[in-house]
């Protein structure tokens, strides 16, 4: 899947830590900062968020910089549970899709924020093939397995360090994927830090190694709605996506193997254009997905540096630009969200009320010789990161 990569990660510890008592819910719960005497210093403080229902203590983190933006992310399935950014009037608002509690992150959702693993996506059937011996996933997307399963890396609680550097702040998630968890092989242990600098820049860096030949391919899945408002669609986004090919599906959402241009398709991103444009536009692979559910083959000459995808929303101002070193991004445009899911203020998140964008390696590869590799050897580093960076256009 990724390109695998010999690295040696190093992060120096910098800045005190205090500790304060705070009121939550009418429990006390400690809230510990690290910061740095430095005035434009990013602080990380941590706060406890509670216990799931089976008693395991889950911690919140709010990474927050000198320029409005806040993070806020659960050791529960390493979830982005609030993220602030300002408007073109300097207002921070929250721009993604979340709950108000722990309980409800534990019930049924569509991912809302969360680490995705072992494998984002969907595999056909459940099945792959490695070293001639056949593996069956647990099937959560009938007929197919999708993100991993249905205890995936979203539903586990992970490992937390919290870490000041210069003008950085970062969250390092750790997690051991135990051999045949969801019937994936080897024993995996994953990586995963969030890094939140002073120009508004979240940088997500996925680490992993495995004891056995193994599929990873691992992702973030949250929902941006840059108005603000979460009673208004995404339709008035503007999207751009440097993509000339997209991942074509069946009626299972499996690709069918063939790479399409998108060229004269309403899946051609390549200009900025408003997601709600052609998402009604007759077409078989938009009927399929009930809208925008495909992966695109990115266009990304400098890996990690390309901007492959750009969101734009013209009230706010809000401008979101990723790069990622990834081959594909799966652009989802929230066509299952259906009025049942809690909103914050009490009323529920409605079709296309959010919209997903995740690096990722194309769905089925495991399955798809012709797709680039998802296989982790033992030995081996996979190594990936996707940066999500905010701003404003008046």
């Amino acid at each position: 899947m990724k390109g695998l990569k010999r690295y040696i990660f190093g992060i120096t510890i910098l800045g005190l830590a205090t500790l304060s008592v705070q009121c939550k819910s009418d429990k006390k719960a400690d809230t510990e900062t690290v910061a740095s005497d430095k005035k434009d210093a990013v602080t990380i403080e941590k706060s406890s968020y509670g216990k799931t229902a089976k008693g395991e203590q889950v911690e919140s983190y709010k990474l927050k910089n000198q320029n409005g933006m806040e993070v806020d992310i659960i050791t529960f399935g390493g979830r982005i549970t609030d993220l602030k950014v300002p408007n073109k009037e300097g207002i921070s608002e929250n721009v993604v899709i979340g709950f108000n509690s722990l309980a409800q992150y534990e019930k049924e959702n569509p991912f809302f924020g969360a680490l995705i693993g072992r494998y984002g996506n969907r595999i056909a059937k459940g099945k792959f093939t490695l070293n001639e011996k056949e593996y069956q996933l647990a099937i959560n997307n009938a007929p197919n397995a999708l993100h991993g399963g249905p205890q995936g890396y979203f539903n586990v609680v992970w490992k937390a360090d919290a870490v000041k550097s210069g003008e950085t702040a970062s969250l390092k998630l750790s997690y051991v994927s135990k051999d045949m968890e969801e019937g994936y092989p080897g024993n995996l242990k994953v990586f995963v830090t969030y890094t939140l600098t002073n120009d508004n820049q979240l940088e997500v860096l996925y680490e992993a190694t495995t004891d056995k030949t193994t599929v990873v391919n691992l992702t973030q899945h949250s929902y941006f709605n840059l108005s603000g408002d979460f009673s208004k669609t995404i339709l008035d986004h503007e999207l751009t996506l440097n993509a000339d090919k997209l991942v074509p599906v069946d009626a299972t959402l499996i690709p069918t193997g063939k790479l399409e241009d998108v060229a004269n398709t309403p899946f051609d991103f390549r200009k900025p254009k408003l997601i709600g444009k052609d998402i009604e536009a007759k077409n078989e692979q938009l009927e399929r997905g009930k809208g925008y559910d495909h992966c695109w083959v990115l266009n990304n000459p400098e890996k990690g540096k390309t901007i492959i995808a750009k969101v734009y929303h013209a009230a706010s101002g809000r401008v979101l630009e990723m790069t990622t070193d990834e081959p594909g991004i799966q652009f989802y445009s929230g066509n299952f969200l259906d009025g049942t899911l809690p909103t914050r203020d009490g009323k529920t998140y409605a079709h296309r009320t959010g919209l997903c964008l995740e690096t990722e390696h194309y769905p089925d590869s495991p399955n798809q010789k012709n797709f680039p590799t998802t296989v982790l050897n033992p030995g081996e580093n996979y190594k990936t990161k996707t940066t999500f960076k905010f701003s404003v256009q008046k």
